[in-house]
């Protein structure tokens, strides 16, 4: 499987990421086990995580769970650990399960970190991410209202310098090696990177955002920002939360899948979507693609990717998935994505 530079941290990580965030409710730790072996066998070098995890639902009884899952992996495992870059996340304000709801600070990065190294069996995060910003952010359908002018810079700028020196101890300390965002905006990525440049602190190696054929978001200012930083991308739903399949085209809603705990699929069930899907899956038949393959395979190739999260609730459905590595699209079906996407912008 191809790899790719993680930031500037001299790692490389796979292009396609396995995420977790169903294991320890929709995928019980046996089956979860499973996913780890084959995903490290079939070249996956790259497990993404949060502290909050699992989801669907977030539910204080089951916070944290995930890692758990991970970390009984581990050590079962011996000898295993440096076969892949584990990444995971700091919950921020309003996880109510997480802290009380307290947001990311310098005084909550230790007590997290130990947590999550305890829960994973592990002494050291390669990726250290912050799941999203304390002043908010447009991502999960927030970008129609979105209003950053009750946002204080000087606040934001003095929030930013006092955990990444939290997390330069962390880095002392050889519990976390190299840091990341998620949920981010253009000119919170680039100001990390500027001060974390000045000071010689953790610099931001990659930036955790939606992405996919139906959300591209990314594509002008934060590719911009990805390229001249080097702060690639980390994908997190590729298939839009399955939509991309087209599992859940007229109306269909199998058993156990995400809609049947999150009936609009975190806003993204609309018409509109629904009509998108229908012209994607079109274009894969025409072509002899499997549609899954296909969204995974061009979220991989476009220009800033890091890597492509994708997660599977089932060893079947992970093994199917594996099959978009190393496939790359032809020109004509880049061009007609490229048109679909001028017929169907933002459908969500």
């Amino acid at each position: 499987m191809k790899s790719n530079p993680l930031g500037r941290t001299g790692l490389s990580v796979s292009e396609l990421c396995l995420g977790t965030m169903t294991w320890g409710t929709q995928t019980p730790e046996r089956d979860a086990h499973a996913q780890m072996d084959m995903a490290l066998e079939r070249g996956i070098d790259f497990v993404d995580t949060a502290e909050m995890y699992p989801v669907n639902p977030v539910a204080a009884e089951t916070i944290g769970r995930t890692e758990e899952v991970i970390g009984t992996w581990n050590a079962a495992n011996p000898g295993r650990r440096g076969d892949y870059v584990l990444a995971t996340k700091h919950s921020g304000e309003g996880m109510m399960h997480a802290r009380g709801g307290a947001p990311i600070t310098s005084a909550t990065i230790p007590q997290a970190i130990e947590g999550s190294l305890r829960r994973l069996q592990t002494d050291c995060i390669d990726l250290y991410q912050f799941h999203w910003p304390n002043r908010g952010s447009y991502m999960f359908r927030q970008n129609w209202r979105y209003d950053p002018s009750g946002q204080n810079r000087a606040d934001t700028i003095a929030h930013m310098e006092d955990t990444l020196e939290a997390l330069q101890r962390q880095v002392d300390k050889g519990n976390i090696r190299h840091f990341g965002l998620s949920n981010e905006t253009a000119w919170g990525a680039t100001m990390w990177a500027t001060l974390a440049h000045a000071r010689g602190w953790p610099r931001v190696a990659s930036i955790q955002n939606e992405y996919s054929l139906l959300c591209r978001m990314f594509d002008t200012d934060l590719a911009e920002v990805a390229v001249n930083e080097d702060v690639g991308l980390l994908a997190f739903s590729p298939l839009a939360a399955g939509l991309l399949t087209g599992k859940y085209q007229d109306g269909a809603v199998p058993d156990g899948s995400r809609m049947t705990f999150n009936e609009t699929l975190g806003g993204r069930k609309t018409a509109r979507a629904f009509h998108a899907v229908a012209a994607y899956l079109e274009l894969a038949r025409d072509h002899g693609l499997d549609p899954v393959h296909m969204a995974l395979a061009w979220a991989a190739g476009r220009p800033f990717m890091t890597s492509v999260i994708f997660g599977a609730t089932t060893l079947a459905q992970l093994d199917h998935a594996l099959g978009a590595a190393d496939l790359v699209l032809s020109p004509v079906v880049l061009e007609e994505i490229d048109a679909l996407h001028r017929a169907h912008p933002m459908p969500y």
